[in-house]
């Protein structure tokens, strides 16, 4: 589906709303596969697992987490893909979604036509974090500190690609410097580099740096977001403290096969929104530093299509294109 039948698709929802088919109506009979594009444990499995035991007591019916982790999301999202289109398969996207069409020429699926947008579940911003060594205490600082020093800096991620990665790459486009990459397999990889001083700089979830900001390892230099976090709100956003204009959002968002009965995306979509602001729900993901959405399959389709020509931007301005 390209870009424009994204929107169409999402249109085609709304107007018929009020015409569901009878097997719609009726749906669910049986218990539902939630595919999960990370192992257990983390941001990910933790809000798939809330989602899928609150949604079960409100239907009487079992959501099943299957945890498909690797390759970027690629695994995950190919089983999605190819899954039956009755409605009985969700799949948790994450924002690899929107860039390993432009990492990747020979994706086992195409982004744009094999899926059915429902909801946007959780939004929450990257922290950029600075080890000690360095001389700086702000996102300005650390700007004049990179142009003084072009090319002699250096940040971890925990891959090409990645999120934390393509936050940088756009960080670093938008400041106009260099820096040196130093990929790594996986975040608690990354996290040890930054404590050692390996590497200077990170992007990261706020969580799990989050001790180490407490305890001095390591220094908050801003959030990527477009307002401060409720869970460090001393630490001022990155735009408002010395780099105007950049914001990333990282984000998980609910997808079904293409030919999903449109009834069927609206149930899930309503029922899902409904889960997310369960006060219990609501407590445990704000734990976690981030917050619920539930947003229409209409706004997250548009919000897609969006994150696709941002990152497609970037990637090509990075020169990351793999294979």
């Amino acid at each position: 589906m390209s870009i424009r039948n994204t929107f169409r698709r999402c249109c085609w929802l709304a107007v018929t709303f009020f015409a569901l088919p009878a097997f719609a109506q009726t749906y669910p009979a049986k218990p539902v596969r939630f595919i999960i594009p990370a192992a257990a444990g983390g941001i990910h499995d933790t809000v798939g697992r809330l989602l899928a035991q609150k949604v079960a007591e409100l239907w009487g019916h079992p959501v099943v987490i299957d945890n498909r982790p690797g390759a970027g999301g690629i695994i995950a999202t190919e089983a999605g893909a190819k899954a039956p289109a009755d409605g009985y398969t969700w799949l948790m996207n994450i924002s690899a979604f929107t860039t390993n069409p432009h990492l990747y020429r020979n994706l086992p699926y195409d982004t744009e036509r094999d899926f059915v947008p429902v909801t946007q579940l959780v939004s929450f911003p990257l922290i950029l974090v600075a080890h000690p060594s360095l001389s700086v205490r702000s996102v300005k600082e650390f700007i004049a500190l990179a142009r003084a020093r072009s090319g002699e800096l250096n940040y971890a991620s925990p891959g090409v690609g990645t999120s934390p990665h393509l936050a940088m790459e756009l960080f670093r486009t938008m400041a106009g410097i260099r820096l040196t990459h130093v990929p790594y397999k996986g975040g608690p990889l990354g996290t040890t580099a930054i404590l050692s001083g390996e590497v200077s700089v990170y992007f990261n979830s706020i969580i799990t740096p989050l001790p180490h900001i407490r305890g001095g390892r390591l220094r908050a230099l801003g959030v990527s977001g477009p307002k401060r976090s409720q869970v460090v709100p001393e630490v001022p956003t990155i735009m408002e403290s010395g780099l105007p204009g950049y914001e990333v959002i990282g984000w998980l968002g609910l997808l079904m096969p293409a030919a999903v009965a449109p009834g069927i995306v609206l149930k899930v979509h309503a029922d899902v929104a409904r889960a997310l602001q369960a006060p219990e729900v609501r407590s445990r993901i704000s734990a976690e530093g981030v917050e619920p959405v539930g947003s229409s399959p209409q706004a997250f389709g548009t919000f897609l299509a969006s994150e696709i020509r941002k990152w497609g931007r970037v990637v090509r301005d990075a020169g990351l294109r793999q294979q």
